[in-house]
């Protein structure tokens, strides 16, 4: 019998989303003849049966759009007093469309709600995607490559206003609680200082090292900090506040800039488009086996899966001692918890 299969994106939206409906639904279309229904706005679409028919020609000309054409929310069936209200409807929206199985891309959050939703009786596949690369279990996530571009490119224009101006430079990037954005992007453009949730910082060796390169007559400093770092001062601080404290302490004039949601925005990169696709399809590839209840992941430069609920409620972090860090430190980049 034909497939009927339903597909969703839900929390923040990313670079690459457009990418993975298309790759799921083409397979699914193309090679195993299946019936595909996107549902909007997330979960939202899943409770209120707000859905339409996905056909081969709805998701052509969609590989390089960015956001994702069937909209996004944050909405979490689970998580208020309304939940058994709403996750009742979804299981029964669910049985009265006959679907086979539902794809769920998203970040943690998302992941977490598909594993709930396998618990309850439905056939899920997750994808995974988040510019935080914070999913546990897969090695990137997409959306990742196309934020770390972004903010490369920033911090690429701010060298050259901060030797014009011969400033300390701050840019602050997204990462709640892991800093892959501001590691990768601060390595890749070079920056002088890089902090993350994952590593404590100490304001005071921040300025220091600051100060220490501007007596040594280099002109600009870099500084990317993700959005969540946490000090040893038990403050949590903006960019701002960061850099009243440094023009403080050094008496170098310094400036910060909060690239919030453009990190988000725009067209995803070849790399990203690239493996949005794989997941796309290889999720399709799982659905035809019935194998279902498993997230889609990225190990070792090859696409397989792992179960949902492997990855459920865990996050993937920064190990302070991963070669990557040590190599970055081995260059001169400090992190705020140890004098330079």
């Amino acid at each position: 019998m034909t497939k009927r299969i339903g597909i969703l994106t839900a929390g923040g939206d990313c670079p690459g989303l457009n990418a993975a409906i298309r790759g799921v639904a083409k397979t699914a279309i193309v090679e195993y003849g299946m019936k595909v229904l996107g549902f909007y706005d997330g979960y939202k679409g899943l409770i209120n049966n707000d859905y339409t028919e996905l056909t081969e020609s709805d998701v052509s000309g969609i590989l390089t759009q960015g956001g994702t054409i069937l909209g996004t929310s944050r909405e979490k069936p689970f998580k208020d007093d309304a939940g058994e209200m709403k996750t009742d409807k979804i299981l029964s929206n669910y049985r009265d469309l006959d679907l086979d199985c539902l794809v769920c891309i998203g970040g943690n959050g998302t992941i977490k709600t598909a594993h709930k939703l396998s618990k309850i009786g439905l056939n899920v596949i997750g994808i995974p995607k988040t510019i935080d690369n914070d999913v546990w279990g897969t090695d990137q996530t997409f959306g990742f490559d196309s934020a770390v571009n972004i903010c490369t490119d920033a911090i690429d224009r701010l060298h050259t206003t901060g030797n014009s101006h011969h400033r300390i430079m701050i840019i602050e990037v997204m990462g709640h609680n892991a800093g892959w954005i501001a590691l990768h992007a601060g390595i890749a453009g070079g920056g002088d200082v890089i902090l993350v949730p994952e590593i404590t910082c100490n304001i005071d060796i921040v300025t220091n090292y600051l100060h220490k390169r501007h007596t040594q007559g280099k002109p600009v400093s870099i500084v990317v900090v993700a959005e969540g770092v946490y000090s040893q001062e038990n403050n949590n601080f903006t960019a701002h506040e960061l850099a009243q404290r440094i023009e403080q302490a050094t008496g170098i004039e310094t400036r910060e800039t909060v690239l919030g949601y453009i990190q988000r925005g725009g067209t995803p990169s070849a790399a990203d488009r690239i493996l949005a696709t794989r997941y796309g399809r290889y999720a399709a590839h799982l659905i035809a086996k019935e194998k279902y209840n498993q997230l889609v992941v990225f190990k070792n430069n090859t696409v397989d899966h792992i179960s949902l609920k492997e990855s459920a409620g865990k996050l993937k972090t920064i190990d302070p001692e991963e070669m990557i860090v040590v190599s970055a430190r081995a260059l001169g980049v400090c992190f705020g918890d140890k004098p330079m």
